[in-house]
């Protein structure tokens, strides 16, 4: 696995970093490392969960991963309550740590081995079955149910990777507009300091048109 496929490969949207509030420059730059020590995630947790990462995002760069594991040790450290929660299901902090531990134990009892230690195919496979329910069955499943974690997981993991410049510049995303703000709002159109598509071949809209990304997130640590 190595850069993703892009549109937009000549499009560095950290160019444009001068045109952001000294605040919102500050979240986006500390974004690229380097991170201090984890404060909540213990070592055989963050190399657990940099291996589901690089299944969910298909990606294994080590400094995009290093940024997702930890953005998820800030926020499972965080004192700072979930915004909702499943009746029923775990503090996120308890389902992720406990987890992890099951599918540890699940991987043992199936392959005696620890899930950092299957191949990348047994992996997958487990993360498969845990998405449906469908992992073999362990006691630890009634306190830990195995699709709210794999839920939790991935929305942890996806949030925090597209959460990263570079994958902000891969996906044609110009990040935050504080204070310039985004004026061309229109669907096909796009602000003269956006990014434009490269491969106009490969997409139904015109070259200076490109897909339009969401643009409501960039800020959302602030």
């Amino acid at each position: 696995m190595t850069a993703k496929t892009t549109h937009y490969p000549s499009y560095d949207v950290m160019a444009l970093k001068d045109e952001w509030d000294s605040h919102t420059k500050e979240i986006v730059l500390k974004r690229q490392g380097p991170f201090p020590k984890a404060k909540f995630l213990k070592k055989h947790e963050s190399m657990m969960l940099a291996l589901i990462a690089q299944h969910i995002v298909y990606d294994n760069r080590s400094e995009i991963l290093a940024w997702v594991l930890h953005h998820i040790d800030q926020k499972l450290q965080n004192k700072i309550g979930e915004a909702q929660r499943k009746p029923g299901t775990s503090p996120e902090k308890v389902l992720v740590r406990q987890g992890l531990k099951a599918m540890d134990k699940l991987s043992k009892q199936k392959n005696d081995k620890l899930f950092a230690d299957l191949g990348m195919q047994e992996q997958f496979e487990l993360l498969a079955a845990m998405q449906l329910g469908q992992a073999e069955q362990i006691p630890e499943w009634s306190k830990i149910p195995q699709k709210d974690l794999f839920k939790k997981l991935s929305e942890l993991i996806v949030g925090a990777y597209y959460s990263h410049p570079t994958v902000w510049s891969e996906i044609g995303y110009g990040g935050p507009a504080y204070p310039r703000g985004y004026v061309r709002v229109e669907f096909g159109l796009a602000d003269p300091w956006e990014a434009k598509q490269e491969d106009a071949s490969r997409s139904g809209f015109a070259e200076d048109s490109p897909k339009r990304e969401a643009k409501a997130t960039a800020g959302e640590d602030k």
